[in-house]
């Protein structure tokens, strides 16, 4: 069993005083262990959370998908609140992000590595898969395979000085074993649904995927990737699906008239607790 709650993602579910934000958090407790995938824009999972009645000084491992700020902005309100605990992360969490459109801007982590680690972030750079509770593994890199997962033409990176396509080698995701088949914790899926769904295959040895939540960044693709990415997801025969944040809303409402009940929609407040049995969502 797994329970997946939702503390950070662009909109609010749940009348209970949650903010909302361009950005992604969610809390993973599995195998007696709390890991939290990401900390969202601003640090609002800090009140999200107490509002949902989350202790997250409870919190075991925080694992960042990858460093765009949307993702790592919530990281020093975060530590500051936990202390000090171990901080998974890819050799190139902190690359030189950038997007071009609307506006180019710097699009990376906005905090110091050095401050970060002042606050208690213990830093675990993990480029192969590691496995940090049973069951549960942090992806490492993902390696690309799929010919029509191209990324974000927008996005790119500095290195040594020059502008080049961001390779995004830093996104990660997490692979949790059920007794029913995998469940996929996708951060923003740079690295392509498909590749991150092969890669888990091969990761856990488990050719059963039950379910995918997160960031799919199906919203920003060619129309060639979001058609045989949801071709690939129809053939999964999928017993959960929630994609948001960067999924964008046009396409989770194709996903929600896809996949019907399968299909759940995953705001602020969301918590689903999978194999589902009775609804699913609390």
């Amino acid at each position: 069993m797994v329970k997946i709650t939702v503390l950070s993602e662009n909109t609010v579910g749940l009348p209970l005083g949650l903010t909302g934000e361009w950005g992604l958090a969610l809390l993973v407790e599995t195998a007696g262990t709390k890991v939290l995938l990401d900390t969202g824009e601003r640090g609002n999972i800090l009140a999200n959370a107490a509002a949902l009645g989350i202790n997250l000084q409870e919190v075991d491992a925080l694992v960042m998908s990858h460093g765009h700020y949307d993702h790592s902005g919530g990281m020093r309100d975060f530590l500051r609140l936990r202390g000090r605990l171990p901080v998974y992360v890819h050799p190139d969490f902190f690359a030189l992000h950038y997007v071009s459109q609307p506006q180019e801007q710097y699009i990376g982590v906005p905090f110091r590595r050095k401050e970060l680690e002042s606050l208690g972030a213990d830093f675990i750079f993990e480029q192969e898969p590691q496995q940090i509770a049973p069951g549960l593994w942090v992806s490492g890199e993902v390696p690309r395979k799929t010919t029509f997962e191209k990324g974000d033409s927008r996005l790119f990176c500095l290195e040594n000085g020059h502008r080049v396509p961001d390779p995004f080698r830093d996104d990660m995701s997490l692979y949790c074993v059920t007794e029913e088949g995998v469940v996929i914790i996708l951060g923003c899926a740079h690295a392509g649904v498909v590749n991150i769904v092969e890669h888990a295959r091969q990761v856990t040895g488990v050719d059963r995927i039950y379910g995918i939540i997160g960031g799919t960044h199906l919203g920003p693709a060619p129309k060639e990737q979001q058609e045989a990415t949801i071709a690939y997801l129809q053939n999964l025969d999928l017993k959960f699906l929630a994609a948001n944040h960067c999924t964008g809303l046009p396409v989770a409402a194709r996903l929600a008239a896809i996949f019907g009940p399968v299909f759940h929609f995953a705001p602020a407040g969301a918590s689903f607790t999978l194999p589902l049995r009775e609804g699913g969502e609390e």
